[in-house]
């Protein structure tokens, strides 16, 4: 009794000391106090400012003075809807679907080296030559890109050294994807998305194909599948929720970037270059605010089917 007595501790005296028997005694108090500041700073900061960008898209603009009627309307989804608008619209979503399968494509097989072959100090300069472009400025590796696909870059010389400068030419004056040159193209664009936003899809995908097990592979060798067969019915379907995964970046990000368009690419506005233009340049913050509730729609439903491939078991 003398034993157990003295193993029961009496109450600490002071305020810190009654809080920390408080937290011991009660752990979702602590948990309370631990999640309570941030949460409420992302209920006012984050939330709110998207509910007050949501309510800005419902105003609209007096095309005489220039000044926000704030008066609810649908006048400014009308104007979203304008063919010039879409074209905006519909050219982000296209890119955005087209850097996310490109993407997906180049980083299959990485992923696949990494998780089943890579071991030591191989698997750890895999994840260094990964994580490692992330470390350094956006900026400085988008004009890095700028300078590579420029005319006087060392894309063009590398084809001008192996005498096929005529197909670079051929290429570049494709319609849509072409242009004076790769630095002022969609192509370039697509191959600057490509590169920047390629890690956030390399990462998922090695980490679901980490929970592979081999002995499925085997199984189906075993059975007499061909390995594209296998590739298909075994290791695809296990690893596309990583895959999925790794979209919601690299589709959410091209969606709504507005830098990498604005240095290398053509004249032709995306969505993150409209919601500057109109917000900074002309004044028009309903239209900003309604452009800006597209890809929030887009991502509201992106993720709503990725959560049902079990996506996030893969983040």
């Amino acid at each position: 009794m003398t034993a157990m007595a003295s193993a029961i501790l009496p109450p600490g005296a002071g305020v810190f000391a009654r809080l920390s028997d408080l937290f011991w005694r009660r752990p979702s108090v602590l948990l309370a106090v631990l999640l309570g500041p941030p949460l409420l700073w992302l209920g006012v900061i984050y939330l709110g400012s998207l509910v007050a960008l949501l309510a800005q898209s419902f105003f609209s603009i007096d095309e005489f003075s220039g000044l926000i009627q704030y008066e609810w309307t649908l006048k400014t989804y009308g104007e979203l809807l304008r063919p010039s608008n879409l074209d905006i619209i519909l050219r982000t979503v296209l890119m955005a679907v087209s850097v996310t399968i490109a993407a997906a494509i180049v980083a299959f097989p990485i992923a696949y080296y990494a998780a089943r072959y890579a071991r030591g100090r191989w698997k750890a300069l895999f994840y260094l030559g990964i994580m490692l472009p992330l470390w350094s400025s956006y900026l400085v590796k988008v004009y890095a890109w700028k300078l590579i696909l420029a005319k006087e870059g060392i894309l063009n010389w590398i084809f001008a050294k192996l005498h096929l400068t005529w197909a670079l030419d051929a290429f570049l004056a494709i319609p849509l994807i072409g242009g004076n040159s790769l630095s002022v193209s969609y192509t370039g664009t697509f191959l600057v998305f490509l590169y920047v936003w390629l890690p956030f899809m390399i990462l998922p995908v090695q980490a679901a194909l980490e929970r592979v097990p081999v002995s499925l592979l085997e199984a189906s060798a075993d059975q007499g599948a061909e390995p594209r067969q296998t590739f298909r019915h075994v290791l695809l379907p296990l690893a596309l929720p990583g895959v999925v995964a790794g979209s919601i970046f690299t589709f959410s990000l091209t969606l709504g970037d507005y830098i990498i368009p604005q240095i290398v690419g053509s004249s032709r506005l995306f969505i993150g270059q409209a919601v500057y233009a109109h917000q900074g340049t002309a004044g028009n913050i309903p239209l900003a605010a309604a452009f800006t509730v597209v890809p929030i729609v887009i991502m509201g439903f992106y993720l709503w089917g990725a959560k049902r491939m079990g996506a996030f078991d893969a983040l």
